[in-house]
């Protein structure tokens, strides 16, 4: 009862009853107005228009406390403008000079903090500019493109400054960032030329080395070796780690393929000049065994067979000469049965790339083998395309004494190929068997 006395005293001290509305007494300048009509009682409807007034200046209240607990005063701005609009608008009665008179305090308030927090943005704006343009002359591309991250951040953080100053800035630090990238981008077009460069001769050396690694002037082709093998080392650039080890390896790979004929044609003169002993059918049916266990290395692990067909190969180069037609024919068998086991260990290597992780039993063994029976007839599409190149190249060679060289060359790799895809349809083949059978 004390309270409705209290509201109904509020609502008489400001507002009244006029016929059978309710109005407001004049405030800040403003004429009286009307805000509602009477409904049940004048005294009623006083009361109601008193407790409405309560409500407004509870949302007051509230927003006077969000504004004095924030950092962030700056926010509350416009919704304290819109309160401070609704002073003149609002249909209640109450002490609305008071809550007008707080809201334009507050109002005073926060556009002070507005300037004081501009001039510190402008400040952090400007010390992130200086950073940004230190990075001028640095080379360090990595810590500058990190620092220039953070920056970038710092700036997206700090708040807004006066409007008249806001383009002048960004463009300021932009400009620094865009100069700093700019460089960079070119240092690192300059690095990419300077690595194309070193590529390319070692790719020269690379193409020389090959053309004369089925040279049969062994004596020449040394000496030209060496010298390649000096010019590797005078080069002396950077490049990529794995880009480098594929180079070295495939120019490494010409010479020991140049170097292991060499030893065989040493071996061979060797031979030559010494007497036939009549032991040459013993010779043959150890050749033949040999032949008959790589045949069987097919059956053992990959990792195994690989090895101890290198064993078997090192052991051929000791047994004694054979004579007649049966020479190239057990070399022949020789040769294919460590040819499918090097393919093979290839192919799986592959499968094993393709299925990483993947468990044996994961598939049904037909899969598997047409698996493997695909993939080994990508690699013959491979082999063919690699083979039609090389017999282009020789077609278009001319019969100059100076190719001779380059002429043995391709035909050697020709001949390799031809090794390679008879053996691949070899293995096709087993697989089909097992798919079949």
């Amino acid at each position: 009862m004390e309270q409705q006395d209290h509201l109904l005293a509020e609502a008489r001290r400001y507002g009244y009853i006029e016929g059978d509305q309710v109005w407001l007494r004049p405030l800040l300048d403003l004429p009286a107005r009307q805000v509602g009509q009477v409904k049940e009682s004048a005294d009623a409807s006083l009361i109601y228009f008193a407790q409405r007034f309560t409500l407004f200046r509870t949302k007051v209240e509230d927003l006077l406390q969000k504004i004095e607990e924030s950092d962030n005063k700056g926010s509350f701005l416009m919704k304290a403008l819109h309160l401070k609009e609704q002073v003149a608008s609002y249909d209640a009665l109450g002490d609305f000079e008071s809550l007008h008179r707080r809201l334009t305090e507050a109002e005073e308030s926060i556009k002070v903090t507005i300037n004081r927090n501009r001039e510190k943005n402008l400040a952090t704006k400007i010390s992130l500019i200086q950073e940004a343009e230190s990075l001028h002359d640095t080379v360090d591309w990595q810590g500058g493109s990190e620092k220039l991250k953070d920056l970038r951040q710092g700036w997206i953080k700090t708040g807004p400054v006066e409007k008249h100053l806001t383009d002048e800035l960004e463009t300021r630090f932009q400009a620094a960032v865009d100069a700093f990238f700019a460089r960079k981008k070119e240092f690192l077009a300059e690095k990419k030329a300077m690595t194309n460069r070193v590529y390319d001769q070692y790719k020269d050396l690379i193409h020389k080395s090959e053309a004369l690694q089925n040279s049969t002037d062994f004596e020449e082709t040394t000496r030209k070796l060496k010298q390649l093998q000096q010019a590797w080392k005078d080069i002396d650039g950077t490049l990529p780690r794995k880009q480098a080890n594929d180079l070295w390896t495939r120019f490494r790979a010409a010479h020991n393929h140049f170097f292991e004929r060499l030893k065989v044609h040493i071996e061979s003169k060797r031979q030559e000049q010494q007497v036939v002993a009549p032991g040459g059918e013993d010779n043959l049916s150890r050749k033949r065994a040999l032949v008959a266990e790589a045949q069987a290395l097919l059956n053992q692990p990959m990792s195994q067979a690989v090895a101890r067909a290198k064993e078997l190969q090192a052991a051929w180069k000791k047994v004694g000469p054979v004579r007649g037609e049966e020479s190239d024919r057990v070399w022949e068998q020789f040769i294919l049965a460590c040819d499918k086991v090097f393919e093979m260990s290839a192919l799986e290597h592959y499968i094993r790339k393709r299925q990483p992780g993947a468990p044996a039993e994961s598939s049904s063994p037909r899969d598997q083998a047409n698996l493997r029976i695909q993939a080994l007839r990508d690699f013959i599409k491979f082999d063919k395309q690699e083979q039609e190149v090389l017999e282009e190249n020789l077609g278009k060679l001319n019969d100059s004494p100076g190719n001779e060289a380059f002429r043995t060359m391709l035909q050697g790799k020709i001949r390799a190929f031809d090794r390679k895809i008879r053996t691949k349809n070899e293995l096709i083949a087993m697989f089909q068997q097992r798919v079949t059978g």
